[in-house]
């Protein structure tokens, strides 16, 4: 299969906002329930990468408060407002080329990041760098390959042709350089980069309202390049997005894989800071 590099899902499309908002509503509740467990406080640093839109890093700098700071990085900030204050700052940044912007990250957060970098094993060593000593990195990536389907049971010809788009899909996301089984390699790609105290759960929506508007607006973004490559034809499209419509599809995604990891600090070797 030919590589086609780029990001299949861009922020400049106008579905990017609503697919901001039902990733938000998915994933942040167990993203937040991570964080908390890692012991966010008052005073921290954090790195938020990858941020596309403002949900996480405006949690992240109400945990942290004014004492602390955060950082949103992403290479298209578009979907994400400018602040001038002096503790959350939102900057361009690519992290598979680019260095850190800064170090001494007690927190460093990205979530569906990673398998859309062609630079991954560089982007998650700019991430380690950028940890104090005793800081958390936390990674969450799906894993398509695990379970690679959007209706799980496949029970008629609606739930069919909704497997069959999201074949289309994935077999779009391999060619663009998306591994689709990396969310599992994240535990020993972390205990590898030196971290301690690595673990990792996943977590699987399925039926949830928020599913449904993210199958519509992904739908909508790949639309042309599903026709292209022979994947659907603009009729089954129109048919499958009218299935969805009737609330009808039990519509999942596929398995997000939080995996969180401290760098060691010399001084308290074995203990959790």
């Amino acid at each position: 299969m030919t590589r086609e590099d780029g990001y299949l899902l861009d922020n400049q499309q106008a579905e990017a906002g609503t697919r901001f908002d039902a990733l938000a509503m998915l994933f942040n509740p167990s993203t937040f329930r991570h964080i908390e467990a890692l012991g966010i406080k008052r005073g921290w640093r954090c790195w938020e990468v990858g941020a596309g839109g403002p949900s996480v890093p405006s949690w992240l700098a109400q945990q942290a408060g004014p004492e602390g700071y955060v950082l949103a990085t992403d290479i298209d900030t578009s979907w994400m407002t400018s602040t001038d204050q002096p503790t959350y700052e939102v900057r361009r940044h690519d992290v598979g080329t680019e260095e850190p912007r800064s170090d001494g990250f007690d927190l460093v957060h990205a979530r569906l990041v990673l398998v859309h970098v062609a630079q991954r094993a560089e982007a998650l060593a700019a991430m380690v760098t950028a940890l104090r000593p005793g800081g958390w990195l936390l990674v969450e990536e799906a894993d398509p390959a695990l379970q690679p389907l959007v209706c799980p049971d496949e029970y008629g010809p609606e739930q069919q042709l909704a497997n069959q788009l999201k074949h289309g899909f994935r077999a779009l996301m391999a060619r663009s350089g998306v591994d689709l089984a990396y969310g599992r390699t994240l535990p020993r790609l972390l205990r590898d980069a030196g971290l301690v105290d690595v673990g990792a759960d996943a977590f699987f929506p399925i039926t949830n309202p928020a599913c449904t508007l993210l199958e519509r607006a992904t739908v909508a973004q790949i639309r042309d390049r599903l026709v292209a490559t022979g994947a659907a034809t603009d009729d089954e499209i129109d048919q499958h997005l009218a299935n969805v419509a009737t609330g009808r599809l039990d519509l999942a995604t596929s398995p997000m894989i939080s995996t969180w990891g401290r760098k060691a600090n010399p001084r308290t070797s074995g203990l959790m800071s």
